[in-house]
């Protein structure tokens, strides 16, 4: 897994790379997912709960869907400092693992 996060996010802090694993590692979600898929996800996870307003949001009512709408813009800034690919508007609220907090 730690290659294809390498691969997917090759400009990732080597601390924040760490994080992103620990969290896949940790995610019941992601236990019987491909490596490549937990890496993905973990790191949306990741960069969605440390890199923007996303709790918060959560915190003032807004639910799920809306709260990722409108944290689209900062998320992929994120990943694209990062060198992997945007989150597309039409997948901004699909997400198959559960956010661990």
């Amino acid at each position: 897994m730690e290659a294809d996060l390498a691969r997917l996010a090759p400009r990732q802090p080597p601390f924040e790379a760490d994080a992103v694993l620990d969290r896949a590692l940790a995610s019941p979600g992601l236990r019987g997912a491909a490596p490549e898929t937990a890496a993905r996800l973990a790191l949306v996870a990741y960069a969605r709960h440390v890199f923007t307003d996303y709790d918060d949001l959560l915190g003032e009512g807004y639910d799920r869907d809306s709260a990722r709408h409108f944290v689209l813009d900062d998320l992929n800034a994120t990943l694209t400092a990062w060198g992997a690919a945007p989150i597309p508007e039409a997948d901004a609220e699909a997400d198959p693992e559960e956010d661990p907090a």
